[in-house]
């Protein structure tokens, strides 16, 4: 069975960086797109990063376009989220997702079957 877990979050200043990491069992890894979401305290799970299986197409929501970067290595079976000048807005639980089999990409958060347990992220003086 697939899994998912993600390391690197913590406490940042505003304009501070971070990033996150999200390794995956399994051998299959470079066949899949992968993607970050995020859950703020009273809001809904909220798109926020994907990349192609081939790591050819990324897409970002537009509220952090800019400012994170999604990349994966495959030889680690990893995902990164470069995430620059945070902001307080960006606190939040952290999720690394990996996409139906056969997606090029994807954004939508039915598109993802595995998840991770997530990282909490707090953007904070």
């Amino acid at each position: 069975q697939v899994q998912l877990v993600e390391s690197g979050g913590g406490l940042a200043q505003p304009d501070g960086s971070l990033k996150l990491s999200c390794v995956a069992s399994g051998r299959t890894f470079d066949a899949y797109a992968m993607g970050w979401f995020r859950s703020a305290r009273g809001k809904e799970r909220e798109f926020v990063a994907a990349i192609a299986w081939n790591g050819a197409i990324t897409e970002y929501a537009d509220s952090v376009k800019g400012r994170f970067t999604i990349s994966r290595d495959d030889a680690k079976n990893t995902v990164y989220l470069q995430m620059n000048n945070l902001k307080p807005e960006d606190t939040a639980v952290y999720y690394c997702a990996r996409a139906f089999p056969g997606a090029t990409i994807a954004t939508l958060a039915s598109e993802f079957t595995v998840w991770g347990q997530g990282t909490q992220v707090t953007v904070s003086l």
